[in-house]
């Protein structure tokens, strides 16, 4: 089987309550869950949470929460792949027969099932690849990026780049915050890296990628949401 992995712990510092909070009718988190139970290549989808709240949220729209997350990997620091490596471990460990597994996360609600479908699709069809992820291009080049001084002056961050013209500078890219697929065995190595020279991303027009770590950055994601759901009416 195939699996989804959402991670959705409790304790969200700049929004509060952040992955249960109401989003546009329903929970933020009920919108990636049933953007992957939607995909045909997902059978089960699963939270992994620290939290009972949140873990009866996710019960309630079709998720799995076959355990609880420990506290030492739903703190500040613990990044994304320990846990997804958690999650795996303790599924397989009872029993589950995993083959590909993607790891949604819980902000996303600009994610689509057709999406997912692409980045799986674009997984298996090459053996050399480790991971496939969501990806946007810098809209400005990172080349010409300036750094503000202890002094309050300025200096450039790359000395030759911000001499060069836009359209003579390569293309710059940042992760989209939103999807990555790898197959079990590979989340499960700690030799291989998400941002690795195996992995492949799949680019994303800038008007379905939003980060949401402020109350402002909540709004424009509802505001784009509104306009991606109404123009596919």
């Amino acid at each position: 089987m195939n699996v989804a992995i959402i991670p959705a712990r409790g304790g969200s510092k700049r929004i509060p309550r952040k992955n249960i909070k109401p989003f546009c009718g329903k929970p933020m988190v009920a919108h990636a869950i049933e953007t992957a139970l939607a995909s045909e290549f997902i059978d089960n989808v699963v939270v992994s949470t620290d939290d009972q709240e949140i873990a009866e949220v996710a019960q309630q729209y079709g998720a799995d929460v076959p355990f609880l997350r420990p506290p030492e990997l739903a703190d500040d620091y613990t990044g994304t792949s320990p846990v997804v490596r958690h999650a795996l471990t303790t599924l397989l460990e009872s029993g589950w027969d995993i083959a590909y597994c993607a790891c949604v996360y819980a902000t996303s609600p600009l994610l689509s099932t057709a999406l997912i479908n692409s980045c799986y699709e674009k997984l298996v069809a090459s053996e050399n690849t480790d991971y496939v992820f969501t990806a946007a291009r810098f809209s400005f080049p990172i080349q010409r990026a300036i750094l503000q001084t202890e002094s309050g002056g300025v200096k450039p961050f790359d000395s030759f780049g911000i001499t060069q013209r836009s359209q003579d500078l390569e293309p710059a890219y940042h992760d989209a915050g939103q999807l990555y697929w790898g197959h079990h065995k590979t989340w499960l190595d700690t030799t291989k890296k998400i941002f690795g020279a195996d992995s492949q991303m799949v680019v994303m027009p800038d008007h379905l990628v939003q980060d949401i770590d402020t109350l402002d950055d909540w709004e424009r994601a509802e505001l784009l949401y509104q306009l991606i759901h109404k123009e596919q009416r």
